[in-house]
């Protein structure tokens, strides 16, 4: 291993990211060599190759069943859900998403007046389905088993004909040149038609999700108002993303 790889190893470790360009420059070597040099060190699963750079965490997220996923870092996702909670203030209208962060904020959901939620999400639907004060709307369609939600024209057809005020959504993957991404194609689609459907956009994100993508795209940095994560996002991610007029909620 050379100087050079050594120093990209240390840089990375203490920033989590590396562009090429900048490592090109501050190196006096050429993109070639560097892509080169990345090539190396993630063939030794030192770091992970990305567009135009490398990051230290995997940023490509997997479709985990939802069973495997509910025990993924439980105790940020209610934090998360918790600090979710004060943006529906007095809303008469909301949408909740599918995935373990989302059913966390359904979990955690007693409102005080009279609130309709809008859902794809089977275990979402039937969590909320006998709380006070809430009126539940089940979309329909087939079924993802990995998800428990469904997918399809049918849910398309009912959110041709309603709109809500606050879309909560979990994701798989948030990156600021990307934008925010999940790991199926079908509830993609899904997810584009119930962010035109909202009013706001609300990302639930836990801190393991930034800087990862999935394999679908389902909206860009710009149409995001709020993410709530937890406190494990380093500072100058939160600096990056507040920079892009979005507000940061820290549980």
């Amino acid at each position: 291993m050379t100087e050079r790889h050594e120093h990209i190893l240390n840089k990375i470790s203490k920033k989590g990211k590396l562009n090429i360009d900048d490592l090109a420059a501050e190196m006096k070597v050429s993109g070639v060599t560097i892509r080169k040099d990345l090539k190396m060190l993630e063939e030794k699963n030192l770091l992970f190759r990305t567009k135009g750079g490398a990051s230290l965490n995997n940023p490509y997220a997997g479709d985990k069943p939802i069973n495997e996923k509910e025990f993924i870092n439980i105790d940020e996702k209610k934090k998360i859900a918790k600090a979710a909670l004060p943006l529906i203030k007095n809303a008469d209208s909301i949408m909740i998403g599918s995935g373990t962060t989302a059913f966390s904020l359904a979990a955690a959901l007693h409102p005080q007046h009279k609130l309709t939620v809008i859902t794809p999400a089977l275990k979402v639907g039937l969590e909320l389905s006998n709380r006070n004060n809430v009126e539940v709307l089940q979309l329909g369609g087939v079924i993802r088993p990995n998800s428990s939600s469904v997918a399809g024209g049918y849910a398309f057809q009912v959110l041709e004909d309603i709109s809500c005020e606050i879309l909560f959504l979990g994701i798989d993957g948030i990156d600021l040149d990307h934008g925010a991404t999940i790991s199926n194609l079908a509830e993609a689609t899904l997810n584009r038609k119930m962010i035109d459907t909202a009013q706001t956009l609300v990302l639930l994100a836990d801190s393991s999700k930034f800087n990862r993508r999935g394999v679908a795209k389902i909206c860009t940095i710009e149409q995001v108002s709020y993410i709530v994560t937890d406190d494990k996002i380093p500072a100058h991610l939160v600096n990056q993303f507040e920079d892009k007029g979005i507000k940061m909620i820290i549980s």
